[in-house]
Formats: C-alpha cells, sequence, structure tokens
C-alpha cells in the first residue's frame, strides 16, 4: 500500500474531528449539509479524509457546532501538500544535489526532457483520473525539477531512450513534434548527453526495464527505480555495481549523441 504523505494525514484526522463533533451535536451529513452552504457529498469526503475542508466550511461548521474553533486551527495547521509522491521524495531530493545522472527510460520521455504539454499528456493516462488542479501541481513541480539542467554548475546527464518512446504518439501528433523539437535542444546543451536505443537491436542490456543512477557529492552512487506498487531507492554497492555496468553497455549498444541528433532530425523531418 501506498504510504500517505503529511498533507493527506492530516486531511483524514480533520476529517475525523468533523465527524466527531457532527454526531456529538446530533446531526446527520444531510443534516449538516441542509444547514451549511456544503453538500451531504461534499461532507462525506471530507470525513473520509479525500477531500480537504476549506476555511471558509472550517469555519461555518465551527460555528453550527460549537466547536470553539477548533477546525477552523486545525485547516490553518495543515502541513503543504508534497509536491511528489513521499516514496520519491528521498529520490528527489538527491536529484537536486547530483553531479552526475544517467537515466534509461522505456516508456516515455524521462521527466527532466519533458515539455510541459507532453506533461500533462503523462498525467491523463493515469487510471484513476487526477483533477484539474492537481494535476497542474504536478506538472509545475516536473518542471521545476527540470532546473538542475541548468544550474551554475551544471551535472553530467546522460540519457538513453528506447525507439518506441519518440515513436509514439503521446499526446497527439502536435505535442509529439513539439516534444522531439525539445528534445533536440536539449541535446546540444552543455552537459547533457541524449542517446536512442534503436529498435532494431536483436539483444540489449536493458530489457529488465528503466532505472536511474545518479552520483551525490560525496562520490556515492544510489540507483532509483519505479513500478506499479512503489519504487526503490538502492544504496547496495553490490546492486549498484551491476546496474552501472549494465548502463555503460546499453550506451555502447545505443546511437552515439551525433548519430541521436541526425534520428531526431531525421523525425522532425518526417512530422
Amino acid at each position: 500500500m501506498k504510504p500517505k504523505n503529511r498533507h493527506s494525514a492530516a486531511m483524514e484526522v480533520i476529517g475525523a474531528q468533523l465527524a466527531l463533533f457532527r454526531i456529538n451535536a446530533g446531526l446527520t451529513q444531510r443534516g449538516l449539509g441542509e444547514r451549511t452552504t456544503a453538500s451531504e457529498e461534499t461532507i462525506a469526503s471530507i470525513e473520509q479524509g479525500r477531500r480537504a475542508l476549506m476555511p471558509h466550511l472550517a469555519t461555518e461548521f465551527d460555528q453550527l457546532l460549537n466547536t470553539g474553533g477548533a477546525l477552523a486551527a486545525g485547516v490553518a495547521k495543515l502541513p503543504p501538500k508534497e509536491k511528489y509522491p513521499i516514496w520519491a521524495e528521498d529520490f528527489m531530493a538527491h536529484e537536486r544535489e547530483a553531479i552526475t545522472l544517467s537515466t534509461y527510460e522505456t516508456v516515455v520521455i524521462p521527466g527532466l526532457l519533458q515539455t510541459e504539454e507532453y506533461a500533462h499528456a503523462t498525467f491523463r493516462c493515469t487510471v484513476l483520473p487526477l483533477g484539474e488542479e492537481e494535476t497542474e501541481r504536478r506538472v509545475a513541480a516536473r518542471t521545476e525539477r527540470q532546473s538542475v539542467l541548468r544550474r551554475k554548475q551544471p551535472m553530467c546527464a546522460s540519457f538513453i531512450l528506447f525507439e518506441a518512446v519518440l515513436l509514439g504518439r503521446l499526446g497527439g501528433r502536435d505535442v509529439m513534434q513539439r516534444q522531439i523539437h525539445h528534445l533536440r535542444d536539449c541535446a546540444d546543451q552543455p552537459g547533457v548527453s541524449i542517446q536512442v536505443l534503436p529498435l532494431d537491436r536483436e539483444s540489449h542490456a536493458g530489457v529488465s526495464g528503466p532505472f536511474v543512477i545518479l552520483e551525490t557529492p560525496d562520490y556515492q552512487r544510489l540507483v532509483y527505480t519505479e513500478s506499479h506498487r512503489g519504487s526503490q531507492l538502492i544504496s547496495d554497492p553490490d546492486e549498484v555495481s551491476a546496474l552501472v555496468q549494465k548502463y555503460g553497455m546499453l550506451r555502447m549498444q545505443a546511437l552515439s549523441d551525433s548519430e541521436t541528433r541526425g534520428l531526431l532530425d531525421r523525425l522532425l523531418g518526417e512530422q
């Protein structure tokens, strides 16, 4: 089960408090809704911790339920929403300070190289739809992460993309065309290497899926992987060493930087 972030956990506490205050006042969710501007469905969602209690509703509920301002005080102390899922926060913290970053991706353009509209398209693919506000928040956070490629002291960033990622149409033809154009610009950026692993390779070292290797300022190497059930930040020297060797093999099996730039140019000409 995916761990809850601090904001979500606090929402559940406030929801439970609202339910207790309501029950102590002898009101059903419908009864409370009839006396305030909130609907019965909204109250149920808040009490279940699925929806945040807005300040104006907290004030209404406090007055009606005679709570002494407890709900409004709780809402005022809600921790801010984390920019990233809690299980990825350690990786993001290391990413901000990394001196080298090596990424192998097989499904989508890596987040550090995505345009905003392509990022929107990836979040629209979630099985449980995200609301507009949450989508915008995640896109903004992803865009902010990209500043690591523009630091005063740039990191050395290597990206290997499986060719199928470029041949897809995620977001539509125009979105993909602009995304490939952005990749082409990134390929000319100092410190950035982009290589494509061609579809026609009869064998390659990347069949086990995507991963990221980063090197911290104190020269420790870490590996980050994601799956449907969460993610792993791996520090075991033996496991890290095996994936470092795998990445080295992938670099040899992929097109060179200049060959990749030529491929991107051809793809843009075919759009």
